[in-house]
């Protein structure tokens, strides 16, 4: 198996998601052959026997490589695991990636990820963005998360493993049915990537492709920490500018908001995301109401900082002279 992960890599401080697991034991090797400088960071769930043999065997690798490996053991989650898995785990990551001044998190998302991910989208009514949802490079306030191995099938990684000997874990409850991922991957999934595993890889490329010829239509114009200023190149673009915006920042749009995102100017969505468009300009902020002085609301009013932004401005003290 060919090894493509990027070559720019060699030159940044990067943060590995570790599990033991095929992919991210199959990319941890890929990163060492290819000289790519990394750490590693693993979350102890403790719900499987074999999760602190997973740990030991995470912190022996480092120690055998001489990397650091950073873990921590999660709470127990009474209710949406998944959910609350995942929030916890990012959680963990970007605390790491502050104190220790990562540039890049790498995960180990793979082609069978996509497809279990764009089938499940499927049948809520996504648009193109979530279609797709896993991105090769995504920027983030502080760091790049990358995902380096979504052009290669679980198959392809599990083989690199096994023909050149290499030690991995097998995580029992991806087979569970209990979640939805597991439901799509045993069902439909790994039939259709088994069968039309190729056909699928150059789909992706194509719909990778159409989504960037989408987000052409507008340019981000300024991002500081939740703040984001867009340029609206064309009226239509308001919808794909917010849907794609809002998905970097954690929250996805339904499709009565986003009807609500094409006929109003002004308004928030869920109670958390104010959103404002004036002229060719959307804002976009996490919903904040806090009291303002005088002289602080005189300066947004200067600045045409639109209403339901200001709040986050003042409590961010962002400087509003470097927004215009």
């Amino acid at each position: 198996m060919h090894n493509f992960l990027d070559s720019s890599l060699k030159t940044t401080k990067n943060l590995l998601a570790f599990s033991a697991g095929v992919d991210s034991s199959a990319l941890f090797f890929m990163l060492l052959d290819a000289d790519i400088p990394f750490d590693i960071a693993l979350v102890n769930y403790g719900t499987r026997e074999e999760a602190l043999e997973e740990e030991s065997h995470a912190k022996a690798l480092a120690q055998r490589y001489k990397l650091k490996c950073y873990t921590i053991n999660a709470p127990h989650f009474s209710n949406n695991f998944e959910k609350n898995a995942r929030d916890f785990r990012y959680d963990f990551f970007e605390e790491l990636i502050q104190i220790h001044h990562y540039d890049t998190l790498l995960t180990a998302h793979q082609l069978n990820d996509q497809l279990e991910w764009l089938l499940m989208r499927l049948t809520k009514g996504a648009g193109l963005s979530e279609l797709l949802g896993l991105q090769e490079k995504t920027q983030r306030s502080n760091y790049i998360l990358m995902r380096p191995l979504l052009s290669y099938s679980k198959e392809m990684l599990l083989n690199y493993l096994q023909e050149n000997n290499l030690p991995y874990f097998i995580d029992e409850s991806n087979s569970e049915d209990k979640y939805e991922r597991n439901r799509f991957r045993k069902s439909f999934a790994n039939e259709l990537m088994q069968e039309y595993h190729e056909g699928i890889s150059r789909s992706f490329d194509y719909l990778r492709q159409d989504k960037e010829r989408l987000e052409a239509q507008f340019e981000h114009i300024y991002v500081d920490k939740k703040l984001h200023i867009i340029k609206l190149l064309t009226p239509s673009s308001r919808v794909k500018a917010s849907d794609i915006t809002l998905k970097k920042l954690g929250y996805l749009l339904s499709a009565s908001q986003r009807k609500e995102i094409e006929n109003k100017n002004s308004l928030v969505i869920g109670g958390l995301w104010a959103i404002e468009i004036q002229e060719d300009l959307l804002y976009i902020c996490p919903y904040i109401t806090k009291p303002m002085p005088k002289e602080f609301k005189e300066k947004c009013r200067k600045y045409k900082i639109p209403q339901k932004i200001r709040s986050y401005c003042f409590v961010e003290e962002i400087v509003l002279e470097e927004i215009i």
